[in-house]
Parts: C-alpha cells; sequence; structure tokens
C-alpha cells in the first residue's frame, strides 16, 4: 500500500451497505503525489442482492460516503456491478484506473475476472478521455495557479500516451515522467493540498509549452495506436453478468 494510506482503509470499505466486488485507492495517493492533508479516496464495486434488481424497487447503482477519520477526509463512490460494466465498455479512463489500480483494499475472484476481460476494453478511444481531462485540469490551474492541477494535467497526459503505445493503465505519473521539473513538483506538492505552482521549479510558460506538446503527442499516438477502435469484451462482460446474478438469487 502506498505511504499515506492508513491501514483501516478498508474497515471504511466494509461499512458500506452492500457486499463489494472489489474496493482500490485512486485519486493522488494512486497517481503519485499526494499531499500530507489529501483526501483519501475509496472507489469500489458492489453488488446489489437479485431482489434489489428485479423487483420493483431497485436498489442505488451509486453508493456515496463521506466524513473523516483520523483527520483524513474519505470519498467514498461505490458503482453497483451492472453501472460499473456499461462504465468499463465506454472509453472511460476512470474506471480502468479504479480496476486496475494496485493499491487493493478489497478483492475477490470477480474482481481477478473483471481485471483479466478490461484488456479487452481498451481502443483508442480511450484518448479522448485523457485529452478532456488534462484541457479541464489545465484551464483550472490558469485560474488558481495551484500545483494540483498543474499535477494532474501532466499525469493524465503521460498517462493517455502511455495507454495509446502500450494498452496498459499507468496511472501513477512518477515513472512516466518526462519532464526533469516533475519530481520537484511532486515533492513541493507533498506539503499541501491547494499550494501554488513556485515559480523556481518552471515558469508557466515553459509549462505551457510542455502541455502543449503532450497534448500533439497523445493526439499523434491516439492516431498511431495499434489499439482497436471498439471494446470487444461485451458479451463476456454481459454473461459474467449474468452469472453472478443467478449466483446470489
Amino acid at each position: 500500500m502506498a505511504a499515506g494510506v492508513p491501514g483501516w482503509a478498508g474497515e471504511v470499505v466494509d461499512e458500506l451497505a452492500y457486499p463489494v466486488v472489489f474496493a482500490t485507492v485512486s485519486g493522488a495517493h494512486l497517481y503519485g503525489f499526494a499531499s500530507v492533508d489529501s483526501d483519501l479516496d475509496l472507489r469500489a464495486c458492489h453488488l446489489l442482492p437479485l431482489a434489489e434488481v428485479v423487483g420493483l424497487h431497485t436498489g442505488p447503482e451509486t453508493v456515496q460516503s463521506g466524513g473523516e477519520r483520523d483527520c483524513m477526509e474519505l470519498d467514498v463512490v461505490a458503482q453497483e456491478l451492472a453501472k460499473f460494466i456499461r462504465l468499463l465498455l465506454r472509453p472511460n479512463g476512470y474506471v480502468l484506473e479504479q480496476l486496475l489500480s494496485p493499491l487493493v483494499v478489497r478483492t475477490s475472484e470477480l474482481h481477478d475476472e473483471l481485471a483479466a476481460l478490461s484488456r479487452h476494453c481498451v481502443t483508442s478511444r480511450h484518448a479522448h478521455h485523457y485529452l478532456g481531462f488534462a484541457a479541464g485540469q489545465w484551464q483550472l490551474f490558469q485560474k488558481t495557479g495551484e500545483l494540483k492541477p498543474a499535477l494532474y494535467t501532466l499525469r493524465v497526459l503521460h498517462t493517455g500516451i502511455h495507454l495509446m503505445r502500450t494498452g496498459e493503465i499507468q496511472a501513477d505519473l512518477r515513472p512516466l515522467a518526462s519532464l526533469p521539473y516533475i519530481a520537484d513538483m511532486i515533492e513541493a506538492k507533498r506539503a499541501g493540498e491547494h499550494h501554488l505552482l513556485p515559480a523556481d521549479l518552471v515558469s508557466r510558460d515553459r509549462l505551457a509549452d510542455d502541455v502543449e506538446s503532450l497534448t500533439a503527442t497523445l493526439e499523434a499516438a491516439r492516431d498511431t495506436s495499434a489499439l482497436p477502435a471498439a471494446p470487444s469484451a461485451g458479451d463476456a462482460l454481459e454473461a459474467l453478468l449474468i452469472r453472478t446474478r443467478l449466483g446470489h438469487a
């Protein structure tokens, strides 16, 4: 488990109203630049009982909770299995990162099956997710000047480029970092979630040029990627869902 992830994280997941297929850590801890005051972002997939799927009163597709424990803010979001599978079949980088996060809090055989099928869900269209999120975070950085959106911009661009080239998810910015000042930015952010980008680390003009270059690199990687344009795991995921539902009747 990453530094800063408490041992009680699994207990938080166990307090959810439904059993989970898996639960992992996302957010800054996964991305490699958590601050001393970062939230703990837990992402999970839960399973509704059959009665709450086929009855008149269906259970929640999304379960959320928050609060604080040991002076750490919590952000817990769980998607029901059917919804999670629908998201997995879309070009949604978030769900791939959550499913394949190495920071595992709770797991199961079904988690392993989903992870194995996820490689058939990776497409060249996932570049759209990373380009869009990078653009939004870059706009936020231009307004606030904070380290957090600057690092988020660099993180999603690097992750997107790596995905287009290799078909593999790597959400941690540190092993992907291609710019000499990224390590110093990460170290500076450890001091606080909303600290400003220090002027002596990198100029805004240099950062803007590098973000523009990385964006162009991601677009080129998308256009030349060997990844398919659409997922091929739809039938297998539907069969998995049906088998799981009937097994919990």
